[in-house]
């Protein structure tokens, strides 16, 4: 019964990564995204984009969606931080480790280590799946701007190069979802979405 407590625990905890907003609006532009809502999201990419993989046929996907579906519990101590916040970047490794011991430490010790190792896998990103799910992960925001005419670039003042240099991991778990992004990337300068780089 103990661990089924601690297994409900963890599950109930859970529901607090719908409470953390990120700096991402929907497609519709109606409000930002929260963190629960961005894992479900990717998890789905996951599904429907894995043949886009740069190994597709060794590709395990359901580790994939795996690690998309835990590799943000940890915001739910560490909060979202913009991927363009230099500054707010710093200290966030180290955040997200301690709220990664606390949350998985949750669970009986044989998931919490099951679960934190895959959160590390995501984090370390030198597996296949874990490049493939960063891809993915990295993709999402990025279609969210370009569908939200820019909003979140706008507000922050982002620019091409940001979003290139920043975006650039793409390629390493899917080079057709990399060429993709691009695209998106010289369309939205192209209509303002964005603002340009020093190129």
């Amino acid at each position: 019964m103990d661990r089924l407590k601690r297994q409900i625990g963890f599950i109930v905890e859970l529901d607090k990564l719908k409470t953390i907003v990120r700096q991402s609006w929907l497609a519709d532009g109606s409000r930002r995204e929260n963190s629960a809502e961005h894992s479900w999201h990717v998890a789905l990419m996951a599904l429907v984009l894995a043949e886009h993989a740069n190994a597709d046929m060794d590709l395990d996907l359901a580790r994939v969606v795996k690690l998309l579906l835990l590799h943000d519990v940890v915001e739910i101590d560490a909060g979202d931080v913009l991927i363009y916040d230099v500054a707010g970047n710093v200290s966030k490794p180290e955040r997200e480790r301690q709220a990664a011991e606390r949350i998985y430490g949750m669970l009986p010790d044989d998931q919490a280590a099951e679960l934190r190792a895959l959160w590390e896998e995501f984090e370390m990103g030198e597996t296949t799946e874990a490049r493939f799910a960063a891809s993915l992960d990295r993709l999402m925001p990025l279609l969210h701007n370009f569908l939200t005419e820019g909003r979140a670039w706008r507000h922050h003042g982002v620019t091409a190069d940001q979003v290139l240099a920043a975006n650039a991991r793409i390629a390493a778990g899917s080079t057709a979802l990399w060429d993709y992004a691009r695209g998106l990337i010289d369309e939205a300068v192209e209509r303002d979405y964005l603002l340009p780089g020093k190129e």
